[in-house]
């Protein structure tokens, strides 16, 4: 349970800090983790980026200041960080969907978004079928895109990805790139540098890679392997959130901060649901042996 217990002194931080400029750096550094795997961590626990709950939290109280004091618009948007009218207008209507002004006419509706707090849920005990494995480094070899710090632009990258790849001729040609004893394709988040973050859809092999393509080696680790059946998409994203808020505060383990797999069938129809796995790199904890 450590690790919630990091991100909620992340969370302090960050909610200590609304009225000032937030550092993703140090709220990573707070959590113990890169601010990209802070930043991924938290939009699958929270639901929403990181950038997002910030925008909602600073508004939501800029909210209550308009409401209840005097000060003018330009000064309370100011004061949450916003360097002209302009961009606080912007962010004020995508959260309110109204303008500053008009949060202070009473009988206004606005919305409160408070501060979230991490805790163990008990949810009624359905189950999370796993099982850790220790593999060897990976090689993968197929097609690329670049992604980015912000989660909330990447959550936007991968699947158009996934839609150009599904309609174009790489994808039967990364098929049929795969090893005899692995029947099955890879989506691989992969982070070393902020310089350095890309999504890959490839195939575990050791033949040549073709051109237009690129090879990347996953290394060696232990997993914990998630399996589930349902549309891709969706059951990704459910597994990423219960594996961080369910399975890991309790396992003994801590999240290894490396590349992050999906395992899809090998299937030329493009099917975009079934049985598929998920496999995160998990460590001891420290402190244990």
């Amino acid at each position: 349970m450590e690790w919630l217990k990091r991100l909620s002194q992340a969370i302090d931080y960050i909610e200590d800090n609304l009225k000032d400029d937030i550092s993703y750096k140090e709220a990573a550094k707070i959590a113990c983790c890169s601010t990209y795997y802070f930043q991924r961590m938290f939009s699958y626990v929270a639901g929403i980026s990181l950038s997002d709950y910030v925008r909602r939290r600073r508004m939501t109280e800029a909210a209550f200041e308009l409401q209840v004091s005097d000060a003018k618009v330009i000064d309370i948007g100011s004061k949450y960080g916003y360097v002209s009218p302009t961009s606080f207008n912007r962010a004020f209507q995508h959260v309110h969907g109204i303008a500053p002004t008009a949060a202070r006419i009473e009988g206004t509706s606005l919305n409160a978004y408070p501060r979230i707090r991490f805790s163990i849920n008990i949810i009624g005990g359905e189950r999370m079928r796993y099982r850790i494995e220790t593999k060897s480094p990976i090689r993968i070899v197929g097609v690329r895109t670049a992604l980015q710090e912000d989660m909330e632009q990447n959550q936007k990258i991968v699947p158009v990805f996934w839609d150009k790849m599904l309609k174009s001729t790489s994808f039967s040609e990364i098929c049929r790139l795969t090893n005899k004893d692995s029947c099955y394709i890879l989506g691989v988040t992969a982070y070393t540098n902020p310089q350095n973050i890309y999504y890959y859809i490839a195939a575990p092999t050791d033949k040549p890679v073709p051109e237009g393509m690129t090879e990347f080696e996953i290394p060696a680790a232990t997993w914990v392997i998630f399996e589930y059946n349902g549309h891709f998409k969706e059951s990704v994203q459910t597994i990423f959130k219960r594996f961080l808020t369910e399975w890991l505060p309790v396992s003994g383990y801590e999240y290894a901060e490396l590349p992050d797999i999906e395992v899809y069938p090998v299937n030329d129809e493009r099917s975009k649901g079934g049985h598929a796995e998920v496999w995160v790199a998990v460590k001891k904890e420290r402190g244990e042996k």
